[in-house]
């Protein structure tokens, strides 16, 4: 992977935070994009040295797709590594129908779905000219078994589950598609809200319920991500990696949707 360059959409906190700096000790330039989080994003730049850019781009919009790539260009010449890790959700219990509208379904497909779709639009040539061309989606464990922190946010990661492989099917040879589909992860998202004791509770208690007895944090998502993009991984296209510590494997009949953290 040496050498390569790669865009990471929400690159500057959590998961994606971790897929740059393992790139980067691999020695892979990469361009961090963000919405909002700009502290965070130049932050990481700045830590990471000249390997690395921060670029700005709302995602859900097409030309900024374009944008995002112009910049990459611009900077290290090529893209070969596209991974798309922006994402949102909004929490509402799965019973509860009334819950969600039209509107929340539209906001959350644009950046879960439809912005991921626009990114690898807007990849395609450049990752054309590249020998290692490879994208990954992070979608969920809740596209896979409709549970999680709502219905609009687990359509919409299963959905981003049947893109990776409709597009990984239309755009071999030349690029491949995966995605990966964690469980928990215990990023500073919930340690903000929880506070340190709280957040440390938590991961206890996700723990003691996974056949690992982990809970999992960015970097475990992370590494499987990267080696999605190795190209030793040359034979793998339109496959979806759970990462739940063995989670789904106690997953049962009888257990409720959308009660899940």
């Amino acid at each position: 992977m040496k050498g390569g360059v790669a865009i990471v959409t929400g690159g500057g906190t959590g998961i994606g935070a971790a897929v740059v700096r393992q790139l980067v000790q691999r020695e892979v330039r990469c361009v961090i994009n963000y919405a909002s989080s700009r502290d965070e994003a130049e932050a990481l730049a700045a830590e990471l040295g000249g390997a690395v850019i921060a670029v700005q781009a709302d995602v859900v919009e097409d030309a900024a797709c374009h944008g995002l790539v112009d910049a990459a260009r611009k900077a290290f010449g090529r893209v070969d590594f596209l991974v798309n890790n922006a994402g949102r959700t909004k929490f509402a219990n799965h019973e509860d129908l009334d819950a969600l509208q039209a509107d929340d379904f539209i906001d959350i497909y644009r950046l879960n779905t439809i912005a991921p779709f626009q990114m690898i639009r807007a990849c395609t040539a450049a990752m054309r000219e590249s020998d290692m061309a490879a994208v990954v989606n992070v979608a969920s464990v809740a596209g896979v078994f409709g549970h999680g922190s709502s219905v609009a946010y687990a359509a919409s990661k299963g959905a981003l589950i049947t893109m990776t492989k409709s597009l990984a099917r239309v755009l071999a040879p030349a690029i491949r598609i995966n995605a990966v589909a964690p469980g928990y992860v215990g990023t500073g998202w919930f340690e903000k809200r929880l506070g340190a004791e709280g957040f440390a509770r938590l991961n206890e208690r996700i723990a003691a319920g996974t056949p690992m007895a982990i809970a999992a944090g960015p970097d475990d998502v992370a590494g499987p991500v990267v080696m999605l993009l190795n190209p030793a991984a040359r034979a793998i296209t339109g496959e979806v990696m759970l990462i739940d510590a063995g989670a789904h494997l106690d997953i049962g009949l009888s257990r409720r949707p959308g009660k899940e953290i």
